[in-house]
């Protein structure tokens, strides 16, 4: 029975036109398709013979040219209906274990048959049965297993289309290939097109990680995992992952390639940097241009290394700019109060160009001048705060003398100050130093610098004291005032002398014999008043009744001299006796004279004919323990310490009066060094009873 003559022409527009649209899919691989066939499907009906009750049956039709064939069945008229449609065989792709099947369908609604219809059914089913090879013609619908009921959406009558599709899951296939029927079972039916696809999420690129394609998971496995690499010149911590949905998208990437250093991301694939664009980490970034006062020649750059001239600080990383040396400072100038003597401020201006850095800083240095001769301000002078690594643009400077011509150079220094000096020659370095000459020019009064002990005795002390240098042109005569008085413990009850002075020497008479007196001078301005500077020292006199050093020295001068003649005149004595023995005896006479002919005579050898005074005194003089030796009271003072008098007394021999000089505390080398030499000159002149401690003392 052909109920479809009316709708057909209308059918087969709707399937030329949905085929075409059908092909622009691209995430789904097609095992069969009904409508792609354009020939004999070949599919195979049951029962193979029906006399006048044909099943399933192939229709043909040609639209433009081309064959189309759908498979029908309306048997609405009989009992008792049950006829089979089978596919060819369909081989399935390992990984497909899930398959779709897409039917484009017409049913005919049963209350349009106007009662002639018997078994009038609406429904039909779909079955599937899995094999690992063709088996051609053989059909057994115990091998079928039912995958659904097949039920339209919409139904048509006489005169009006309706088609409906419906896709349904064939899951867990497991061998080669698969056929699937269709069973009518007294329906009014249609199929114009049955399609067989597995989804595949397709090959991509994502973040820079390669993704193959990989076939949709079924129910038991709604994500499939999958495992990418990275795109050439990217890299990623870990491998790239992305999952593959049933529907056949990709979800959830994990893990991101980035292209390596010196590369950027194009168009998903890395492609190196352009000349004068750098890239120095494995990033997502794009290529960066080269900073400032660096240059990029190549392609595929790290960084770019600075420019002649401009350097890097270590602390300045490597894809920053290039800095250079500042220039000087500027405006230097030295600024004097008269209420500050000694000192100064030295100010001054940024220079002008930094090198594009912010951690400038400033150091200072102090040159002292006399004529052209020039040497460092050494550690006397004080800066505040400090005289190197200056972030302000000023500093204290104190401790300067009066008309000194100083030189103070300020130099800027940055980050990368040190490294131009290291590489660049001195002669190609841009000037960071401003220098100024100055001196300060206060005169009124000057400043005592030393007060010092000339001479003392028991009654008198002479003293002389210096001054801070003076310009010529204002060498006017200068006054001076002395305070001094006893050094007394009560200070209330104390009484001060003060003098005047016309130079820069004294002698004060009428003292206390072995009394320490406190002595305070300082320079007196034109008008008479007194300087912010002085000088306080304390010296003792010496006790009555005692040599002072220079009565000591002459003494010691006069017995060495006496001494001297006398051994002179002794060998010469014994020299002439000597000869005039000869002649009487004979030689054997010599070894049996007398015990005072015996004794070896000391030949004078002048110490100062030694070069160094240690070997000297070990040469003339002898050492004594310091135990054998006891000072009692001052009895002189000279230029190398105190003259003591004092008592030697030597284990087996008598006690003896000796004077006993010391070298006193703070001597300098060349003192310790005339303080031998005059040791070992006593202990080459005197005999041994007179110079009992070694030419440190002498018997009186």
């Amino acid at each position: 029975m052909d109920f479809f003559g009316g709708v057909r022409p209308l059918l087969f527009s709707y399937v030329l036109i949905n085929g075409i649209l059908i092909t622009l899919q691209t995430k789904e691989e097609v095992l069969l398709d009904m409508r792609a066939t354009g020939g004999e499907l070949g599919w195979l009906t049951w029962p193979l013979e029906q006399g006048d009750k044909p099943g399933w049956e192939v229709v043909q039709r040609t639209l433009n040219g081309s064959q189309f064939y759908t498979y029908s069945v309306c048997n609405v008229g009989e009992r008792e209906q049950d006829n089979w449609l089978r596919t060819t065989f369909i081989q399935r792709r390992p990984s497909a274990s899930r398959v779709f099947v897409e039917i484009q369908f017409i049913v005919r609604d049963c209350n349009s048959f106007d009662g002639a219809s018997l078994t009038c059914k609406e429904t039909f089913n779909l079955f599937t049965s899995e094999s690992d090879a063709d088996v051609g013609t053989t059909f057994r619908k115990g091998q079928f297993k039912k995958v659904a009921t097949i039920a339209p959406d919409e139904i048509t009558s006489k005169n009006e289309l309706r088609i409906n599709e419906e896709t349904r899951v064939v899951e867990n296939l497991s061998r080669k290939g698969f056929y699937l029927a269709f069973q009518d079972i007294g329906a009014c039916v249609a199929l114009l097109s049955v399609r067989v696809y597995y989804k595949t999420c397709p090959a991509t690129v994502k973040s820079l990680a390669s993704f193959p394609e990989t076939v949709a998971g079924g129910e038991n496995q709604a994500l499939r995992k999958v495992s990418g690499v990275c795109v050439e010149n990217a890299v990623s911590k870990e491998q790239p992952r992305i999952y593959c949905t049933v529907d056949g998208e990709w979800v959830v990437p994990v893990g991101q390639c980035q292209c390596r250093p010196g590369y950027e991301e194009v168009e998903d694939a890395c492609q190196e940097c352009q000349p004068g664009f750098f890239k120095a980490a494995a990033s997502s970034d794009k290529c960066e241009p080269c900073p400032a006062n660096t240059q990029g020649p190549d392609s595929g750059a790290l960084f770019c290394p600075c420019m002649d001239g401009f350097y890097r600080a270590p602390n300045d990383p490597p894809t920053g700019p290039c800095s250079g040396l500042p220039s000087a400072p500027r405006d230097l100038v030295a600024t004097t109060t008269q209420l500050s003597a000694g000192k100064l401020l030295l100010s001054w201006s940024p220079p002008e160009d930094t090198g594009g850095r912010t951690d400038i800083t400033y150091s200072v240095d102090c040159q002292r001048c006399e004529g052209s001769a020039c040497q460092p301000c050494g550690e006397k002078i004080r800066y505040e705060p400090s005289s190197v690594g200056l972030t302000d643009t000023k500093v204290s400077v104190s401790e300067l003398d009066a008309h000194l011509n100083y030189t103070f150079t300020v130099e800027a220094h940055s980050g990368v100050s040190v490294f131009a000096s290291q590489a660049a020659p001195q002669a190609h370095r841009p000037p960071s130093t401003s220098a100024l000459t100055t001196s300060l020019h206060y005169t009124d009064p000057p400043k005592i610098t030393t007060m010092r002990l000339v001479e003392r005795t028991s009654t008198t002390l002479s003293l002389s004291w210096d001054v801070s240098p003076r310009p010529r042109v204002q060498l006017r005569p200068i006054r001076y005032e002395l305070t001094y008085r006893k050094k007394d413990d009560n200070l209330d009850v104390t009484t001060y002398i003060v003098l005047k002075l016309e130079k820069n020497s004294v002698q004060i008479s009428d003292l206390d014999p072995g009394t320490a007196y406190l002595f305070r001078v300082q320079a007196l301005s034109s008008d008479g008043s007194p300087g912010g500077s002085s000088v306080e020292e304390q010296f003792e006199t010496s006790s009555e009744g005692l040599l002072t050093h220079n009565t000591a020295l002459v003494l010691c001068l006069a017995v060495g001299a006496a001494v001297v003649l006398f051994i002179v005149v002794v060998v010469l004595f014994l020299r002439r006796r000597r000869r005039n023995t000869h002649t009487r005896q004979g030689p054997e006479d010599t070894y049996f004279s007398s015990s005072e002919q015996l004794k070896p005579l000391k030949t004078y050898v002048d110490p100062h004919t030694y070069e160094d005074p240690n070997i000297a005194v070990l040469k003339f003089a002898t050492e004594i323990h310091p135990s054998h030796i006891t000072k009692q009271k001052v009895i002189g003072a000279g230029e190398f310490g105190e003259v003591y008098r004092g008592i030697l007394k030597v284990p087996g021999r008598k006690e003896v009066a000796v004077a006993i000089k010391t070298l006193k505390p703070g001597y300098t080398e060349k003192q310790r060094q005339d303080f031998l030499s005059e040791a070992s000159y006593h202990g080459a002149v005197l005999p041994p009873e007179h110079h009992p401690s070694g030419g440190g003392g002498h018997q009186i």
